[in-house]
């Protein structure tokens, strides 16, 4: 599939999730599975072993059960944006499945697609994005390194020396404001 056909999109996030506090954006998990079918049997182990400690750990998530008989065992995810997500999980182990919900769990709802850009904003600078060398003299770009004028070290002051030069000053402040 080409990069064309393919849908794409800005990076983004479900109402600015995460700016106050986290909230889970998957609504309700429903596990459809047989009763008494082979392909269902890594489903009803992962809701005898599993399903109870992810519910006591996601209170915010609601959990349906859904024996259906002779069908795929699959599992739909319903997100707070209104998307459904459904996933056939007939050849998967207990482990797969533990996989696959906490995939559903920590995703937002929105459809996969190709990003346009590594990053999105709502309102856009007006003067470009920063760069390590927006700042920096023109005359860099036709330097040839190493150059002369350039490596030379500076013999000024160091910085500790003007800390204890500020610090000579402020006390001198001090005993000229005691003895007035």
């Amino acid at each position: 599939m080409s990069g064309k056909s393919r849908p794409s999109d800005f990076v983004r996030s479900a109402l600015k999730n995460g700016v106050g506090r986290y909230v889970c954006q998957l609504q309700r998990l429903t596990f459809r599975f047989c009763k008494s079918h082979g392909n269902s049997r890594s489903v009803r182990d992962f809701i005898e072993k599993d399903l109870l400690d992810f519910t006591r750990c996601n209170p915010g998530v609601a959990v349906y059960l859904q024996p259906r008989r002779h069908r795929a065992p699959s599992v739909v995810a319903e997100y707070l944006n209104g998307n459904r997500m459904t996933h056939y999980i007939y050849k998967s182990n207990r482990r797969d499945i533990h996989k696959w919900v906490e995939h559903l769990r920590s995703r937002s709802g929105f459809d996969t697609v190709r990003l346009r850009t590594k990053q999105h904003t709502d309102c856009p600078s007006i003067q470009g994005v920063w760069t390590p060398f927006l700042n920096k003299p023109t005359e860099l770009n036709v330097t040839t390194f190493p150059d002369e004028k350039l490596s030379a070290v500076d013999s000024g002051t160091t910085g500790t020396e003007q800390v204890l030069e500020l610090a000579q000053k402020i006390q001198n402040m001090e005993l000229n404001r005691k003895q007035n």
